[in-house]
């Protein structure tokens, strides 16, 4: 193993991370849409409360990895990612305001509080989703892409199933069936969405298929399955693992395919050998 590929496997242990860890807690805002009793709600803000900061560190960590690393990745990626990384980084900022002065708070301004906590997660994990399809597919920023808006939309879905297994797992009774039944509901419009998006580019996945990666493939597919029994036969706990190995496996299945690029089809980060850049991320 070169000293490219295991920075490179550095960065993606500290992405999937981020996506274990504040995904849970960015869900758990999202659901605030759904939730209106005002003591399911206290309590959902106190399950994150002591830990949301701290995950956020891990992207703090991934931005200057990649800086450190792959200097001219990083500098392309921003160059192209601008307009959503400032949003996401505002939505994260505000949202982190509406966490720590909602316990303070009382009256007209946690009502104001308790729409924009939830607004700034949504709009946070769906940057963050925009983000990886508009690197995968290689498509400009300024140009609308379908496959982009599905990556948002399909993260946001995954942080709130991530959040529904959260709150029943620290929570419990008081949440339990408002939350078991949205559970059912994000894994399927999760699995249509992922299947809409495999089938929309199925270039990386088919360099999965056709390589040694066919056992990431079916772990995938396995693991589908078996979140769809753990639903109907196991707790949160149990519930809450599978999702996170299925995350780390889908996670493993796109970096196995785009590799060895890092900006797939325009920068090459694992190789020596110069790569042309193509003038639809420039």
């Amino acid at each position: 193993m070169e000293l490219a590929d295991l920075s490179a496997l550095t960065l993606l242990f500290t992405l999937l991370m981020y996506i274990w860890l504040d995904g849970a807690d960015l869900g758990v805002g999202m659901l605030f849409f759904w939730f209106r009793d005002e003591q399911q709600k206290q309590r959902m803000v106190h399950s994150i409360l002591p830990v949301w900061d701290a995950n956020e560190t891990w992207l703090v960590l991934l931005a200057g990895g990649m800086l450190a690393l792959f200097p001219a990745a990083y500098s392309k990626l921003f160059s192209v990612l601008y307009l959503p990384v400032f949003v996401m980084l505002l939505c994260l900022f505000i949202r982190a305001l509406a966490l720590e002065y909602r316990v303070q708070a009382g009256g007209s301004l946690r009502r104001w509080l308790d729409k924009l906590l939830p607004f700034t997660s949504a709009c946070a994990a769906f940057c963050q989703g925009w983000c990886a399809g508009i690197v995968l597919e290689g498509q400009s920023l300024l140009g609308f892409s379908l496959y982009a808006l599905l990556c948002g939309l399909g993260l946001m879905v995954i942080y709130l199933l991530l959040g529904c297994c959260w709150i029943r797992w620290r929570i419990g009774e008081p949440v339990e069936l408002l939350a078991n039944a949205l559970t059912w509901f994000f894994w399927v419009v999760a699995i249509v969405l992922f299947l809409a998006l495999v089938l929309l580019n199925p270039d990386p996945w088919r360099q999965v298929w056709s390589g040694a990666g066919k056992s990431v493939c079916l772990l995938i597919a396995a693991l589908w399955l078996m979140l769809l029994f753990s639903l109907y036969r196991f707790g949160p706990r149990v519930q809450l693992g599978v999702t996170l190995l299925l995350i780390a496996a889908v996670l493993a299945g796109v970096a196995w395919g785009i590799y060895p690029w890092l900006i797939p089809g325009s920068l090459i980060c694992m190789k020596a050998r110069p790569v042309p850049l193509r003038r639809d991320l420039c």
